[in-house]
């Protein structure tokens, strides 16, 4: 009976069970057996090997053993100086840590340690470029976001604060556009025109400006005819004659009215946050001005010179006072105008306002959409024809070349006095467009969704969907402010493009230059991928990864091709010349192959297995194997062997036509594309077939019949054919063979 061992335990030990690091059997038993003394506890010495254990240095589990006493061993003990034992363990022996004995609990030798640890690593340098290569639309999307997020602040401040600023003009053009693709509106029915036009001007002799007498004329028929308030864009501010003077300022004390006033402002202060602030006014005579309101006249145009707001409120040398348009509009509802956050109540009106209490203005078509009526035609037409009853009269001047005119999508002479009355419609009737803080605001969150999105998508994203999809989110945002606007939502059109376009075309360009680089780098990785996998094959996984990830069954002729006498001819020739001939030789196969549209899948030394098939099979794979085989004979005769003149290589070729299996083998990090089956290991064994028979080429009868009669009728007969037993198979084959002799 086997006798206990160990000494931290009792355990009965198997018959014939050898420890893991070596030992023959007994060994820990033995007497005389040296022990050590670690850190108080008895531990067994490093056993001594027998020679006839096999052993190894990492251990019995890894199933790398070999016998200690071999060569193997012996050049080990040579490259590792300062080993000890019979068979070089100090390859396998554990280095002792401070204060530690060296028995079997020990960490391993440095080397030792090394060459372990090595075993087990990932080759960080090998994978760095890819990694890199992996991080770097990261890194672009990451620098693109920031990029845009800075832009985007420093766009949305001017917006925000409504300054003027660079994207003024791209955004009355697509205001413009918008608003042309939205089309007039039909004006409410409150407000009319008074028109003092060329007929009335020509009335008085084309007396420009219009008499006073007439003009009190003008208001006394409007003020017969009902109006419940009058708004007069004409500048009172000379004196006239006291008679005149007094007739108008009597006309005007009948009927509710607001006279214009016209102020100068402070380039720094107009459009910003607060109030515009003016420099100077100029109000009407004081005779009128006890009669009757004033209020500024002024509008504020785009770039283009298109009036896009109204001020409401102003602040004045007299403090903050309402505007003309404002002014009328509460003498024709007859309530005081409240000003809360962002919007003016006017009763149970409320009207939302821009930044500093800015109406927007929306030109409701050509000039003469609101209803206007001639004064000369007033003045000349009965009583209450007009239909003046119950309006907000404007009346102004439309004549041409008097007045102020600007122009608007729908007519670029639109009269002033028709924008003005455009705004005291836009207050009464509670239609028109909405621009206001928050509007701004989504203008802003929009533009930096927009921004970041879409440097995200062509930093993230291949180029060819990431900037498709970029320039779709802007139309589709374009369409629905397109849209917004028709119905009286004023978004911002340049801020979402200004905002998005040029960081996105920035990471763009960098993505761009990095595809490129990767193109390049692609193109650089097939072609070295090309001298390691037959051409086809490289093109074929570079633009298919997943190519042949489940393996593929097809038909397909395989060939093997060997050098005769090989070994002794690379014994004579030297490493040096056997490298340069083998080079030769396979250069001439594959020129051969390539000729016949095969694919070379392996050199193996002096020989390589050719197949006829890949990528895709087609029914002309067996003749051409055929005429390969013939074709290669004389080729590889003809090579010359370095330092050894009059002496050419022969060859043996096995070929067979059946099923095999295409697929990927290797572990998932290292592959390679090879076929596998039956009818690779006959087209394999044909060879010995050929060499028996002292036949240079042995081709299966299935790769005969499927050559076809056209192909064998330009080829020699065959030397012998013969049912043959194939080494390792039980079914016999029917082969051809042709000895192919020189000359």
């Amino acid at each position: 009976m086997p006798r206990r061992a160990g000494l931290r335990g009792r355990s009965r030990r198997r018959p014939g069970h050898r420890p893991a690091g070596g030992g023959g059997p007994g060994h820990a038993d033995r007497p005389g057996a040296r022990r050590r003394l670690c850190r108080g506890r008895l531990r067994p010495a490093p056993p001594v090997p027998d020679p006839h254990t096999p052993c190894h240095r990492l251990g019995a589990r890894h199933g790398l053993g070999g016998g200690c006493g071999g060569g193997e061993h012996r050049r080990l003990r040579a490259l590792r100086p300062g080993g000890g034992g019979a068979c070089g363990h100090p390859l396998r022996h554990r280095a002792a840590r401070p204060g530690r004995g060296g028995g079997r609990g020990a960490r391993p030798a440095a080397r030792g340690a090394d060459l372990g640890r090595g075993a087990r690593q990932r080759p960080h340098g090998a994978l760095r470029p890819v990694r890199r290569a992996a991080r770097a639309p990261l890194a672009i999307a990451l620098a693109g976001a920031v990029l845009a997020a800075l832009w985007v602040t420093l766009l949305a401040r001017p917006h925000l604060e409504g300054w003027r600023g660079a994207l003024d003009w791209p955004e009355a053009t697509l205001t413009d556009l918008r608003l042309l693709v939205a089309g007039p509106v039909t004006p409410p029915p409150e407000v009319v025109i008074v028109a003092i036009d060329d007929a009335t001007l020509a009335g008085d002799g084309g007396t420009y400006p219009l008499p006073r007498t007439r003009l009190a004329e003008i208001v006394n028929r409007i003020a017969d005819d009902g109006a419940r308030a009058l708004a007069i864009d004409v500048l009172l501010v000379e004196t006239g004659f006291p008679i005149t003077d007094a007739q108008l300022a009597e006309a005007l004390g009948r009927v509710p009215s607001v006279l214009a006033a016209a102020g100068r402002f402070r380039p720094e202060a107009a459009g910003r946050g607060g109030l515009p602030v003016t420099e100077g006014t100029l109000r009407p005579l004081q005779r009128f001005a006890a009669v009757a309101a004033s209020g500024l006249v002024n509008i504020v145009t785009d770039a283009s010179g298109t009036p896009r707001h109204v001020p409401l409120l102003y602040r004045s040398e007299r403090g903050i006072e309402a505007s003309f348009v404002l002014k009328a509009a509460a003498l024709w509802t007859g309530t005081t105008p409240e000003i809360g956050t962002g919007e003016i109540r006017l009763g149970a009106r409320h009207r939302p306002v821009d930044i500093g209490y800015h109406l927007p203005l929306r030109a409701p078509g050509p000039a003469g959409t609101i209803r206007t009526v001639s004064a000369r035609s007033l003045l000349d037409m009965p009583a209450n024809a007009a239909g003046l009853e119950g309006k907000l009269v404007v009346l102004g001047y439309t004549a041409t070349a008097v007045g102020d005119r600007f122009s608007t999508p729908f007519d670029p002479v639109t009269p002033g006095v028709e924008v003005l009355a455009s705004g005291m419609s836009t207050l009464l009737s509670g239609e028109g467009l909405t621009r206001s803080a928050q509007i701004r605001r989504a203008d802003v969150a929009v533009s930096a969704l927009l921004a970041l999105g879409g440097v995200m998508a062509v930093a993230l994203m291949p180029l060819s969907y990431g900037v498709p999809l970029v320039l779709g989110a802007l139309a589709l945002w374009l369409g629905a402010g397109t849209l917004a606007y028709a119905r009286g939502a004023w978004f911002s059109a340049a801020l979402p493009l200004a905002a998005c376009l040029p960081p996105v075309a920035l990471v763009a360009s960098a993505r761009h230059l990095l595809e490129r680089q990767s193109a390049r780098a692609s193109g650089r990785a097939v072609e070295a991928l090309s001298h390691f996998q037959p051409p086809l094959l490289a093109a074929r996984i570079a633009t298919d990864p997943d190519f042949l990830s489940e393996p593929v069954a097809i038909t397909a002729a395989v060939m093997f091709v060997d050098l005769s006498g090989f070994t002794r001819l690379s014994e004579i020739l030297g490493p040096a010349a056997t490298r340069e001939f083998l080079k030769e030789f396979h250069g001439c196969i594959n020129r051969v192959v390539d000729a016949q549209q095969g694919l070379v899948l392996t050199y193996m030394g002096d020989g390589a297995m050719v197949v006829f098939g890949l990528p895709e099979p087609a029914p002309e794979d067996a003749a051409h194997a055929l005429r390969a085989a013939f074709a290669m004979v004389p080729a590889v005769r003809g090579l010359a062997l370095p330092g050894l003149p009059g002496i050419s290589p022969d060859l043996r070729i096995g070929v067979h036509r059946g099923p095999v299996v295409v697929s990927r083998l290797g572990h998932e990090t290292h592959q390679h594309v090879t076929v596998t089956g039956d009818s690779v290991n006959l087209a394999s064994r044909l060879m010995e077939v050929a060499k028996a028979d002292g036949a240079v080429i042995a081709a299966s009868a299935d790769l005969v019949c499927g050559a076809g009669p056209e192909v064998l009728a330009g080829l020699p007969e065959p030397d012998a054919r013969r049912v043959v037993a194939i080494r390792g198979r039980m079914a016999e084959v029917a082969v051809s063979l042709w000895r192919c002799p020189r000359g």
